[in-house]
């Protein structure tokens, strides 16, 4: 097939050229009477020459198509009739007059078709000037069907492409109810327009005109829709330089934008190539190819922007979208890409691969995180962690949210997982404590999940020596551990996957805490109440007993003050606590005040040396903990 001679653009060929223009600019804005009747006979004129030239063409019409019958049928090339001649004359003459080309009866269609066939089949005669003449009469009016193949491309209805999505994934049949159902929103009246249009420019060798003025206009359209869709294409140096809160907003956009191209847009788009070029199987799929390829690979860059960006925790849960995004819609391409397609799944496989690597890696991050928080400082009144609350709710909400993803991740990378050990710090390596939460019958994420909570129970456990007083340590410890357990125990997903193993340990724990701060604070207070060495040859010394009740008075007052300040947010921990501590001092306190009491001479020396009463003592009892200043004086008089 010989090449065509293109012209530059078709802008020249286009109804009402520059000069057409620019006469019509400089015409009066308003006729005067005695022109209006001139210009309407003008006008008259041309219509009927116009007819006139219609007419002639549809009576020349099968002329040529007898004369084309003995060419393609004649060994020899019979002698050109000058019919050819005029038939030529009028075809040029109908294209220089600019007007409409496209009727509903394809009349211009069937004149281009027999140019076409002219050309091809007078090309090896030696009639070079009317070979030239129609060729470039070909040229012309391949512009001609090459503007209207665009204009008819570039209108399809955009909201028929979107609507589903706006309305949810299963009103994806929404289209289908309709009787005026559309190819990627273009309607029944517009395919086989577009199809003839193909066809004959196929035929006329203006394949690659064609085919370029599909792909780019097609693609410019999905571009378009995808924007509408909020979706911002962006590259990689684009994503390092944005701020992450910027970046994170156009996730959501891109997981919208990528469900309907697997969805609904590639389908689409197949279905309307196939039939916009039915006849040319290879030329559909190498159109549906490269359009495909390009919006895919666009649409995954995207992605591999993301993972290049720095890592940090709180970005976790974005990774894990987008990891959603690409496993769940890998098999929505199965049924749309072919097999010369496998490139493209594969590409997918591997960038699901790297973002999910990226989502291991936040999630270990968690442990530097832990290991790196070095404040020196201690929570006052022994409150809980902020590196506690952040741990547990962070492992929390993971778990609620995305535990199936992330097990899914984790076991899929479970050797990047390993190989990667100084991303994946262990503390404690070789502790057959720590052994046991490398159970091979358990999953790699349960692992890690225990591994993160043992990194931080030693944590809180370093930074509870930060107290210089024993109690407020247990009770810091108790408070943590504490928010651990209910943090674990509100959660169905991790408590359910971690077992009763980790939250019979903290259980355990716990009321080892609780006892060691009984020991330390109130076993010493019962120490002011020892009878011992009170009685002497029968009798009570009395300046022993007084100095007893003073002792318990000081030492009393002095842990009311103090761990008044503490602090226990868990109402039933400081209910437990207040009781316990009811449950040891009010019965010993009520019976050494009912036993030695009377010891005291009633009046000054009473009140100076028994200042608490075992109501009293309940009331006190009851202030602590709230993190409030504690004052003495509600004492009873």
């Amino acid at each position: 097939m010989e090449e065509n001679h293109k012209p530059a653009t078709s802008s020249s060929f286009k109804k009402g050229d520059d000069k057409e223009e620019s006469s019509e600019v400089e015409k009066p804005e308003k006729e005067t009477k005695s022109e209006q009747p001139q210009s309407q006979d003008i006008d008259d004129k041309e219509k009927e020459e116009r007819a006139g030239i219609k007419h002639t063409l549809q009576k020349s019409y099968d002329d040529i198509q007898t004369f084309l019958s003995k060419l393609e049928n004649d060994a020899e090339a019979p002698d050109i009739p000058d019919f050819v001649h005029k038939y030529v004359d009028l075809v040029e003459k109908k294209l220089s007059k600019h007007e409409p080309l496209f009727q509903d009866d394809g009349s211009f269609l069937k004149v281009v078709d027999q140019i076409s066939r002219l050309y091809k089949h007078l090309s090896d005669s030696d009639k070079a000037p009317l070979i030239n003449r129609i060729g470039q009469i070909q040229q012309q009016a391949m512009c001609y069907l090459e503007d209207e193949f665009r204009s008819l491309l570039e209108e399809p209805d955009l909201k028929q492409e979107v609507v589903a999505d706006q309305h949810g994934e299963d009103q994806s049949t929404l289209d289908q109810s309709k009787e005026e159902s559309n190819f990627s929103g273009y309607s029944y009246q517009v395919i086989p327009k577009l199809n003839k249009i193909a066809k004959e420019m196929i035929f006329g060798g203006y394949e690659s005109e064609c085919c370029e003025a599909y792909m780019v206009t097609r693609r410019n359209i999905i571009d378009e829709t995808l924007n509408k869709l909020g979706y911002e294409k962006i590259s990689i140096d684009e994503a390092q330089k944005m701020q992450w809160e910027a970046l994170e907003k156009n996730i959501p956009p891109w997981i919208k934008a990528f469900k309907q191209c697997t969805k609904v847009y590639f389908s689409n788009e197949c279905r309307l190539v196939e039939t916009v070029f039915s006849g040319y199987p290879s030329l559909s799929t190498n159109l549906f190819s490269n359009i495909v390829r390009g919006v895919f690979l666009q649409l995954l860059n995207f992605v591999e922007a993301v993972a290049t960006i720095k890592r940090s925790t709180e970005k976790l849960f974005k990774f894990l979208d987008i990891y959603d995004t690409l496993r769940d819609n890998l098999s929505s391409l199965d049924g749309v890409l072919p097999k010369w397609a496998e490139e493209l799944r594969n590409e997918m496989t591997t960038t699901r691969c790297r973002i999910g690597e990226m989502a291991i890696f936040i999630f270990c991050d968690l442990e530097n995180a832990i290991k790196s928080d070095t404040e020196k400082t201690p929570v006052p009144g022994g409150a809980v962690h902020p590196l506690t609350r952040y741990t547990m709710n962070y492992l929390k909400y993971a778990c609620d949210e995305y535990k199936e993803t992330i097990e899914k991740v984790f076991k899929d990378h479970s050797k990047i997982e390993r190989a990667n050990s100084t991303n994946k710090p262990r503390s404690h390596e070789g502790d057959s404590e720590k052994n046991k939460y490398d159970d091979e019958n358990q999953s790699p994420f349960v692992g890690q999940v225990l591994r993160i909570l043992d990194l931080l129970d030693s944590a809180l456990e370093a930074k509870s020596k930060l107290y210089k007083d024993i109690a407020l340590s247990c009770i810091f410890m108790m408070n943590n551990g504490r928010y651990m357990l209910q943090k674990i125990k509100s959660s169905a997903e991790i408590h359910q996957a971690m077992k009763d193993t980790w939250c019979r340990k903290t259980s355990s724990d716990l009321r080892n805490y609780h006892q060691t701060y009984k020991r330390e604070t109130w076993m010493k207070l019962l120490g002011c109440l020892n009878v011992e060495g009170l009685n002497v040859n029968g009798k009570v010394v009395k300046p022993v007993l007084k100095e007893r009740f003073k002792s318990f008075n000081a030492m009393f007052d002095d842990i009311h003050r103090t761990q008044s300040l503490w602090v226990v947010n868990d109402k039933q921990l400081q209910s437990e606590l207040r009781v316990s501590i009811s449950a040891i001092v009010i019965p010993a306190y009520r019976s050494f005040l009912a036993r030695f009491s009377g010891y005291l001479d009633p009046g000054r020396q009473t009140e100076k040396y028994i200042k608490f009463q075992p109501e009293d003592i309940e009331t006190f009892i009851d202030d602590l903990f709230d993190g409030n200043s504690g004052s003495m004086s509600r004492k009873k008089p």
